[in-house]
């Protein structure tokens, strides 16, 4: 399987240090490769835009086929192998930046940094049409800072003969997922593959959301200083120490491999696997949320989405707008394109995924449903340093049995000193 769009929707720490959105593929997220085509400063002919690197066959001649397309200006588009963030990053400190470019983010300190444009204008009339959980990310008091391109999200995929061979429901909740995952693993089969950490590296907030509860709050304030953080992490550690996890499996949790070969009953994977999964096991399988827990709980489900912004240093700023709002606000045969001709993805408008064909029946129809309810993405002010510690805590939950309470007092008060930190720079 091919390296594209994945890695945003890795544990909390990779989302928060700006990593690469991906499917199909490890955490780097890029593959090596030729760049393409030159492109000027901000300040040169046309519009220069640049996306990062997909592994997805054809997504390169697709970009540079709707740039062609615009008839405005001409678009010149540099494909970056390598360290994309970190060559954004660097070149947004520089007059040499382009004009228009992707972005996993805007990041926090980019937006308070002004480095991006303010692109909210452009939503007027169609913003109730993005999904809304794509699109809080992207938003900073009051205010919109890049235009999702498509969604990207994970899913519990789990093997329909062997659940009906163990007498076993596909499980609603996360006690009846520690209770399924055990009935399904035997000498050949385990019951649930989260990775071969065990679930460190892949489902990052996931649980808290699941308990009813988020990493941020609406109000800026850390959302898991509550005990049910501790006992759905502590379930956790019990699908562990039950040894119904499949571990050191020969490939990671995004691909699915494991699942197809019959490793594992369940696992937990992306949208992007679906494809594969589909050709290899034909309706023999279906796909849920991660499931709630507790009385205040609710399904959930990460996603994430990379978007297009505009540089606060070109010279074209306008034309630079102009042209987002063509490319992913008005051009929607573009944009179904995009998203499920070259891997397989959500379209960001949530009239565009009703349209799509692929997008209608079976699993993938289950998907959107998820994705426009039981959606969330990691908050724009949940810093690298608090995913770091929350990581860390639960590699400790989980692997060592550390008790949960005490490790997540630790990651609160780390927290709270970040969402400080962050808003007096602020103010």
């Amino acid at each position: 399987m091919s390296i594209s769009r994945r890695t945003l929707l890795a544990a909390g720490s990779a989302l928060a240090a700006g990593g690469a959105l991906t499917a199909c593929g490890s955490n780097t997220g890029r593959d090596e490769g030729s760049s393409g085509g030159g492109g000027g400063a901000s300040g040169g002919p046309g519009l220069a835009q640049w996306y990062h690197q997909y592994g997805e066959a054809g997504t390169e001649q697709a970009v540079r086929r709707y740039a062609a397309a615009y008839k405005k200006t001409k678009v010149t588009v540099q494909w970056r192998p390598g360290n994309y963030d970190q060559q954004t990053a660097a070149a947004l400190l520089t007059a040499d930046g382009p004009d228009v470019f992707e972005v996993n983010g805007p990041t926090l300190d980019q937006i308070q940094g002004g480095q991006v444009v303010d692109l909210t204008d452009l939503f007027e009339g169609v913003k109730d049409d993005f999904n809304p959980a794509v699109l809080a990310p992207k938003t900073y008091d009051g205010k919109i800072w890049s235009v999702p391109q498509v969604i990207d999200m994970q899913l519990l995929f789990y093997r329909k003969s062997l659940l009906k061979a163990a007498n076993v429901e596909p499980p609603t909740t996360l006690d009846e997922l520690v209770d399924a995952a055990r009935k399904l693993t035997d000498k050949k089969t385990k019951g649930l593959f989260l990775g071969n950490d065990g679930g460190v590296g892949s489902l990052g907030g996931t649980p808290l959301y699941a308990a009813g509860l988020s990493l941020v709050t609406e109000d800026g304030k850390v959302g898991f200083d509550d005990p049910a953080a501790a006992r759905a992490l502590g379930k956790l550690r019990q699908l562990y120490a039950d040894k119904s996890l499949l571990l050191g499996a020969p490939t990671d949790w995004a691909d699915p491999s494991a699942f197809v070969q019959g490793l594992t009953a369940m696992q937990w994977s992306g949208l992007w696997a679906l494809p594969a999964v589909q050709k290899a096991l034909g309706d023999d399988f279906g796909v849920l949320p991660f499931p709630k827990d507790g009385g205040s709980g609710k399904p959930s489900v990460p996603v994430g989405a990379y978007g297009a912004a505009v540089n606060a240093r070109s010279k074209q700023q306008a034309a630079a707008k102009d042209y987002i709002k063509w490319l992913w606000i008005e051009q929607a045969e573009f944009q179904t394109d995009f998203a499920l001709s070259y891997g397989f993805h959500i379209p960001a408008r949530i009239s565009l995924a009703k349209k799509a064909d692929k997008l209608k029946q079976g699993a993938a129809a289950d998907a959107v449903k998820y994705a426009t309810e039981n959606a969330y993405a990691q908050p724009l002010l949940w810093t690298p340093a608090s995913a770091t510690a929350y990581q860390d805590a639960l590699s400790r939950i989980v692997k060592d049995g550390a008790n949960p309470d005490t490790e997540l007092k630790k990651v609160v008060r780390k927290a709270n000193e970040e969402l400080q930190r962050v808003k007096k720079k602020t103010s």
